[in-house]
């Protein structure tokens, strides 16, 4: 291969299917999969039946008949059954993949008569398979395992194999210092909020499905007695962070010490699209005999990382 003499799109010039191919990879970063989190999900049909339900959408998809094929850009328009064959005496699983069968590298389609884009089931493969078994040009969707004597394909036996080709990632980081020292917190096993410390609303991007979520308290400031206990955060109404222990052995004086909580959660279809409340609380354990709180020199700091995938 040479240099492609004419750069895609100069007035005056032709330019090979192949050059167009490469500038699909090039946008795409060289990664393959769907485009967005519910781009062609694979479910069973709304009354279950011999086949499933594959939603609309659109992917790309790598070239694998030639170092130089480059990627594929196909889309779905509107929802499509796929017929799936019933099983015999044995149990089965099939693959079903978005194909491309480009009669420039193989076969012997006609694109302009024939699909060269098409949804196929690939049967019998592995039953632990989560990837295009051989070398053909195509993306899985799902692997669909069967028991025996079944006709009746449900979502119990549907496993999702989409990936995102480049998946969205957005970071929110906020920064608050209360106002004045809080109420203090340790004479109780249930979980109390810093009073003077409001929390932070974080936008939930309409895309997202898992966050990654830190609070950093710095300092607590520690006194009365040694404190047993823990620091956690809620997220909206339904999510609690992985609470983090809070051990301290240092007698009656004041001390201030940083903590922090951090987790990774799913994020519910309700949230996508609004606001929700990160605010950071703690409790004692029984028998604690310690107390803490927040000053007006304590910094919290809200870091909350939304990423997407498949839905």
């Amino acid at each position: 291969m040479s240099l492609y003499p004419r750069p895609i799109l100069t007035n005056g010039a032709t330019h090979p299917a192949a050059q167009f191919r490469m500038l699909v990879r090039d946008l795409a970063r060289g990664a393959e999969g769907i485009t967005e989190g519910d781009d062609l999900k694979v479910t069973q049909r709304s009354t279950p039946g011999g086949g499933v339900t594959v939603a609309d959408g659109s992917c790309v998809i790598q070239g694998r008949d030639d170092a130089y094929q480059g990627h594929y850009s196909a889309y779905n328009a509107g929802a499509v059954d796929v017929d799936i064959a019933a099983t015999g005496g044995s149990a089965r699983s099939d693959m079903l993949i978005v194909r491309i069968e480009d009669p420039e590298y193989t076969g012997s389609l006609d694109p302009a008569a024939d699909a060269i884009v098409y949804f196929q089931v690939i049967s019998n493969v592995s039953s632990s398979a989560t990837a295009i078994p051989d070398g053909r040009t195509g993306i899985p969707l799902a692997r669909i395992d069967i028991p025996s004597s079944t006709a009746t394909i449900t979502n119990a036996m549907i496993t999702d194999l989409r990936s995102i080709a480049n998946p969205r990632r957005t970071r929110q980081m906020f920064t608050h210092s209360p106002a004045s020292d809080s109420s203090l917190i340790g004479a109780s096993t249930s979980y109390s909020y810093f009073s003077t410390e409001p929390g932070v609303s974080i936008a939930v991007p309409s895309w997202a499905t898992k966050a990654r979520v830190r609070v950093d308290v710095c300092p607590l400031r520690y006194s009365v007695a040694d404190y047993l206990g823990a620091l956690q955060a809620t997220f909206g109404a339904s999510l609690t962070l992985q609470n983090t222990s809070l051990d301290d052995n240092q007698g009656s004086g004041v001390r201030k010490i940083p903590a922090i909580c951090a987790d990774t959660l799913t994020i519910p279809s309700a949230y996508r699209g609004t606001n929700q409340l990160l605010r950071a609380q703690a409790n004692g354990a029984s028998g604690n005999a310690g107390r803490i709180n927040v000053t007006s020199s304590t910094t919290f700091v809200y870091d909350v990382e939304f990423e997407e995938a498949p839905r």
